[in-house]
């Protein structure tokens, strides 16, 4: 024996310092093994429509359903098993509507008391009894537990039961009880939750949805680029700052800087309506604005034009900051004819403008910041810096996100892999150094954590300016366009100079030989991997299929955002993986909570088996088995060592 490896197996004695602890432990992971696989759920480009994400969450989309049909079959009706769903959906709302409608509540409590036990048992059932005991709600774990478990020793359990329940809803507890189980049945029937990305921007409750997450028991969440450069706010990256503020001006969002994460916005409003107080602004029209008033309006608009302009000041200092970037091309201010009031693009052709009035900008020096600009950017900066909500969630997605994940066979990532037309893995220059595929992955997320991490000052900086990189940039991963025209959609009419271009990888996801060559450069099988990933909406009204190369390519962008409905023609894709295969479902839009409650109005409108196997697949057959399955070979070396006497017991 190895000398490394008698060290190992000696610290391993420490936690199993005997023969029969050892011995135990390799019983107890080679019955988990056998198990059936968690359920995984998966969501993308959730972009701030907490209601929906909510509903979503709450029914696993359609995983509590199932569950409730694999319980009842015909032995329930369709009515029954939808009041059933929507209470463990909205337990407090929905007792609350069924107490104005029923008479008899004593009955109504022990029949869905009991309901609610046999879809507990059955959610419960591919699970280790210690990992369900660590789900149970304290107040209730006791007796719950008594309740799912089955007592052999117990002559007439029906009896035993009926005590149970009987006393729960005598001493006014049932209301609490069934609000416990309709939580422990949400929390069980989803093991694992994946994010592909974009929680932020558009919709006006990413807040939310970050707390949310925050509570959620298991989860990764691969970074978006709408996420990233919010994270590139937090750190004080200032064009990072213009931008999350701009985008939230547009979708008429303040709220969530002011009221959600307490940023001030008064110091920008008083300088739009000190330097644009005369002017229409009228490109800067805010969307989904409703809800406002004329005067809001107006003062959005300032707002809007102000903020916007600040950003394509701080982005283009950033480019000449970084000419390895290889951005030129965006910085537009320079390219400005103010006496003609017209723009000259990289290709050539002049435009005239559809806002000719910019007051802050210095022809000679069009990108440096006047000083109130520098002002308001200084106070925002600090703003973002020193929120402890917004910092807290930033560590959120960290802590439990990255770029990319490989997680049980799926390769899982917001945007794209940036390929060149013939299908090869596109070389791009990250501070002087050369990536391509996986790598690529992988060093721009080392810099973003340095951003975050990083005591040398210029390796910070470094990382926080690489984040607006990650955001804007044609060679982006999470970007995949050939430009943002942000510019273009503000100051020029021809919707021609509108147009993104995507990258390659959208064109090849139905080349087989294509995604097997990206399955394998992140190291899986590519006869039986997947790419899952988001950003991109699928146009089902145009015919579009969400599943591509024979299933090995599944997008699940379909449209959470409001915004996207229009192309989309849904709410939304969200994928289930249980130890059955893979399941597709395409939603309906959310209306509202009542109305899920009242209604009894579910989202789950059609579920496709992307990919279905008649013999289920266990834990053993999953990333986690085969770390169970490494950690047995490791204790049986242990019991070998002290049976020999290499190793001794320490009793």
């Amino acid at each position: 024996m190895r000398k490394e490896e008698l060290r190992y197996l000696q610290r391993l004695g420490e936690l199993y310092p005997t023969i029969g602890k050892a011995s135990t432990e390799i019983i107890n992971l080679q019955s988990i093994l056998n198990l059936p696989k968690g359920t995984e759920h998966f969501m993308s480009d959730l972009h701030g429509e907490y209601e929906a994400f909510s509903h979503v969450l709450r029914n696993g989309s359609g995983a509590v359903r199932k569950k409730i049909d694999d319980v009842f079959g015909h032995t329930l009706s369709n009515s029954d098993k939808r009041s059933l769903a929507t209470l463990i959906y909205y337990p407090k709302e929905k007792m609350e509507l069924v107490k104005k409608q029923e008479e008899d509540m004593e009955n109504w409590y022990k029949i869905t008391l009991y309901r609610l036990i046999e879809v507990c048992k059955t959610t419960a059932s591919k699970y280790t009894r210690s990992k369900v005991r660590k789900a149970l709600p304290a107040d209730y774990a006791y007796v719950i537990e008594e309740l799912i478990t089955e007592k052999a020793e117990v002559l007439d359990k029906e009896a035993y039961y009926d005590s149970i329940v009987n006393t729960i809803i005598e001493i006014g507890r049932a209301e609490n009880f069934i609000i416990a189980l309709a939580e422990l049945i949400q929390r069980l029937v989803v093991d694992h939750l994946h994010i592909l990305g974009d929680i932020y921007d558009r919709g006006p409750g990413p807040h939310f949805i970050m707390d949310r997450l925050m509570e959620y028991h298991s989860l990764d969440i691969q970074w978006g680029n709408h996420d990233v450069v919010w994270m590139g706010a937090a750190t004080g990256q200032k064009a990072c700052i213009a931008t999350v503020i701009r985008n939230s001006i547009r979708y008429g969002n303040l709220d969530i800087l002011e009221d959600g994460y307490g940023i001030n916005m008064l110091p920008l409003a008083t300088f739009a309506m000190e330097i644009y107080g005369d002017d229409s602004c009228t490109p800067f029209e805010m969307k989904g604005t409703s809800n406002y008033s004329t005067v809001e309006e107006e003062l959005g608009r300032k707002m809007h034009k102000a903020i916007a302009v600040i950003q394509f000041k701080l982005e283009g200092q950033l480019i000449r900051r970084h000419k390895e970037f290889q951005l030129e091309d965006r910085c537009m201010l320079h390219r400005i004819n103010p006496e003609k009031g017209t723009i000259t693009m990289p290709g050539g052709k002049e435009y005239v403008l559809t806002d000719k009035h910019f007051p802050t900008i210095d022809w000679k020096h069009p990108y440096e910041l006047t000083d109130g600009e520098r002002e308001v950017m200084e106070r925002l900066a600090s703003a973002f810096r020193n929120c402890e909500k917004l910092q807290k969630h930033m560590r959120l997605l960290l802590d439990k996100g990255g770029l990319y994940k490989v997680y049980n066979g799926n390769l899982l990532f917001h945007g794209s892999i940036p390929l060149n037309e013939d299908g090869t893995f596109k070389e791009v220059q990250i501070y002087g150094k050369v990536y391509k595929g996986k790598e690529l992955y992988d060093a721009l997320e080392a810099y973003v954590r340095r951003a975050f991490y990083a005591v040398d000052r210029e390796e910070q900086r470094k990382g926080r300016d690489i984040l607006w990189y990650i955001w804007a940039a044609p060679n982006s991963p999470l970007f995949g366009k050939d430009k943002m025209s942000t510019f273009e959609r503000y100051f020029i009419a021809d919707e021609e100079t509108h147009k993104e271009k995507k990258n390659a990888y959208y064109r090849l996801l139905e080349d087989e030989e294509v995604v097997n060559h990206m399955l394998e450069e992140f190291g899986l099988n590519a006869e039986e991997g997947h790419i899952i990933n988001g950003h991109v909406p699928v146009h089902q009204s145009d015919g579009e299929s969400p599943v591509k190369c024979n299933g090995k390519v599944i997008v699940i962008d379909g449209g959470f955002s409001k915004a996207y409905r229009k192309v989309t023609g849904i709410a939304g894709y969200t994928l289930i993986y249980n130890s059955y295969g893979l399941i597709l479902s395409a939603h309906e839009p959310f209306t509202s909570t009542e109305a899920a409650v009242s209604q009894e109005n579910d989202i789950v409108s059609n579920r496709v088996a992307v990919r279905y196997t008649s013999k289920r697949r266990l834990v053993g057959d999953t990333d986690t088995g085969r770390a169970l399955k490494e950690r047995i070979g490791e204790l049986t070396q242990l019991l070998e060592a002290y049976r020999k006497g290499i190793i001794k017991e320490k009793k």
